[in-house]
């Protein structure tokens, strides 16, 4: 066993037996997502890092947590192969794209691609996971048909650590897109959604559309003649693909113009950044200061009142979901529309289960996501 492994593990199981609480620490790109736990020690994955296996004919790539994003996929690009679902790879204080694989997933979140192309969990096959016991255990595999019983590897994808630490990760990658093009309209909100909803029935290569102050984008990607095609009866304003794809990646990694001013506007006012997780089909949503819409309208990135009981009753009469990303009292991040009894229950159960001692984020509230 690879001794960094080996000193992993044994951090662990001291932490178990003092009462102690770890904090996991990848590439600290989330941390004000996560929720920082101030006296916590840190459980340093970054020295667990590298690809452990890649089989470019059977599109599956095995890393260690500590990996950088942007390495895994530049492997993966070396052979025309991607991650689809655009997961971001955000930024440090100093501008460095310094994500891990381990975050990607125990985060679960996904780019502009997630509503065409599934989300993190649809592309992990297994995982090697520290316990709180400081047990190490294998869950799934490395192919795409492993798994009898309770599927845990995809559990981890948005368990925020909760479980424990991811160690190594093996996923599925998908061959890159022949042919990408980027459309720009002039559309208001109530428009933009309708158009998105009747073009998600039609057989159109959208894989992306983001909509924001009268303006509706969208990325179609797939063979040459249907993006070709699609392009011809759509209409819009086509964007150089150099524009096009700094566009969509500052989207991704959110650096573009909205999360700037979103952030920037979280501490200088009493507003927070939230994101809203909806059905496609939810309707405009007013008096918010400022929006944002992905994944044809499943997605809502909002600036509003950083008091929480307005934007959670608009999001749970919707069907939906909100969080808190930035902004507001305390660190600013937290889940805002609580679990139902029921799922609230079997995610402490599974908690009790895998981290008995809550040596791991114990304060953090319980909401496996799928984002």
């Amino acid at each position: 066993m690879n001794d960094t492994l080996i000193g992993l593990a044994e951090r662990v199981r001291q932490a178990a037996a003092a009462k102690a609480i770890l904090r996991i620490r990848g590439g600290s790109t989330k941390q004000a997502m996560a929720g920082v736990i101030s006296d916590a020690a840190t459980l340093d994955m970054r020295a667990y890092s590298g690809i452990v296996d890649y089989a470019p004919s059977e599109l599956v790539i095995t890393a260690r947590a500590g990996t950088p994003l942007v390495e895994l996929e530049r492997v993966l690009a070396e052979r025309g192969q991607c991650l689809p679902f655009d997961p971001p790879r955000f930024a440090d204080a100093d501008g460095r794209l310094t994500g891990t694989v381990g975050g990607m997933v125990a985060s679960g979140l996904a780019g502009p691609g997630r509503a065409a192309a599934g989300g993190v969990r649809d592309y992990v096959l297994g995982v090697l996971l520290l316990n709180g016991r400081g047990d190490l255990m294998h869950f799934g595999g490395q192919v795409i048909k492993n798994v009898a019983g309770y599927d845990v590897a995809r559990l981890t994808a948005g368990s925020w650590g909760a479980l424990g630490a991811i160690c190594e990760v093996s996923l599925k990658a998908l061959p890159m897109p022949v042919a990408t093009t980027t459309l720009r309209f002039d559309m208001r909100q109530a428009e933009a959604l309708e158009k998105l909803h009747a073009w998600a029935g039609q057989p159109l290569p959208l894989n992306a559309s983001v909509w924001w102050r009268e303006t509706l984008a969208i990325r179609l990607r797939g063979a040459r003649a249907a993006v070709e095609s699609a392009v011809q009866r759509l209409g819009g304003e086509v964007i150089p693909p150099e524009i096009g794809s700094a566009f969509w990646d500052g989207l991704r990694d959110q650096r573009d113009e909205f999360f700037i001013e979103a952030r920037a506007a979280a501490q200088r006012e009493n507003s927070a950044l939230w994101r809203l997780s909806l059905p496609p089909t939810t309707p405009v949503l007013p008096s918010f200061l400022d929006t944002l819409i992905e994944w044809g309208g499943a997605q809502r990135w909002i600036v509003a009142p950083a008091e929480d009981t307005l934007v959670m009753h608009r999001a749970e009469r919707a069907g939906g979901s909100a969080f808190r990303v930035s902004g507001g009292v305390g660190d600013g991040a937290g889940y805002a529309t609580p679990l139902a009894p029921a799922l609230l229950a079997i995610h402490r159960r599974l908690r009790d289960s895998f981290d008995p001692h809550r040596v791991f984020v114990p304060g953090r509230p319980m909401r496996f996501q799928d984002s």
